[in-house]
């Protein structure tokens, strides 16, 4: 069964109201990634040039995208190299108020508070941190300043198939919830991302996803991004762009156990797929 409602034993606290039409309904609300980098895992170099990441955008828009989350750093985790916060804007520059202008709400994937303030400052409406307030001390403060939506990501520096992943990602957000308590970032404004494929092994990931309900505890929204992770691959054995079966199958199990927000690069298909298993559910 297709679910965004959090279970009555979970505290919900108030919804931020630019997260409010997108928590309230049946289907998941969809974010479309667009990486203007030269070495994101599935897609670098494609939208690097100004040109093809405004295109990239308008497609996503068409295609049924929610919110579009537009990065200007790999944060894959084998590979990729660090850049600075200077060469992020310089990425971002060209085509950020241009993306921001095609009216549908943009979230700034950086680790850095200075790149997500000067996103802000350009008229994004989301931070979307893969370290959970927790890399850049700067971070949450600017998220409270400005009284955005963030996206809270699990993450670690390295995999370590000996812990439990799930106790691993509780204590993390505990922590990264004390953080934004004592910054000031209201919890109407965090939504939480369990991090698929970040500082976890492929075996680890697939229980992230087997047992999400889990999470629900937190009484926060989830967002979920499986498109086209490695761990995909391994039960499966196929490159990046081969992985849209096995995204789709991970977004519809994680839609039925309480994610709210899907992270994908196929929109029209991730949408239509959560639209047809509602009809469905519907029809029951």
């Amino acid at each position: 069964m297709i679910t965004t409602k959090l279970p009555l034993a979970a505290a919900k606290p108030p919804v931020h109201p630019l997260l409010q039409p997108w928590l309230t309904r049946r289907v998941p609300a969809v974010m479309g990634v667009l990486n203007v980098t030269p070495d994101s895992f599935s897609d670098g170099g494609k939208f690097l040039a100004p040109d093809a990441a405004r295109a990239q955008a308008a497609k996503l828009i068409a295609d049924g995208a929610d919110i579009i989350d537009i990065g200007a750093e790999s944060t894959r985790p084998y590979g990729s190299q660090p850049v600075s916060a200077a060469e992020e804007m310089a990425r971002l520059r060209p085509v950020l108020a241009d993306v921001v202008a095609l009216g549908t709400p943009v979230s700034i994937d950086s680790m850095k508070a200075e790149v997500v303030a000067f996103a802000l400052d350009t008229g994004v409406a989301i931070a979307n941190d893969v370290w959970g307030l927790q890399r850049d001390p700067a971070m949450a403060e600017v998220v409270a300043s400005y009284g955005v939506p963030v996206i809270v990501m699990h993450n670690r520096d390295a995999a370590d198939p000996a812990i439990d992943i799930m106790a691993d990602i509780a204590m993390f957000f505990d922590h990264s919830l004390t953080i934004a308590a004592k910054a000031g970032v209201r919890q109407e404004q965090i939504v939480l991302d369990p991090g698929i494929g970040f500082g976890k092994t492929p075996e680890q990931s697939i229980t992230v996803l087997a047992r999400l309900d889990e999470l629900q505890r937190f009484g926060l929204p989830l967002l979920i991004g499986a498109s086209r992770k490695r761990f995909i691959g391994t039960v499966s054995p196929s490159e990046p762009q081969q992985r849209l079966g096995g995204s789709i199958a991970a977004h519809l199990l994680a839609a039925q156990h309480g994610a709210q927000i899907i992270r994908a690069h196929d929109v029209a298909e991730t949408v239509q797929a959560l639209r047809v298993a509602c009809a469905i559910d519907d029809a029951r």
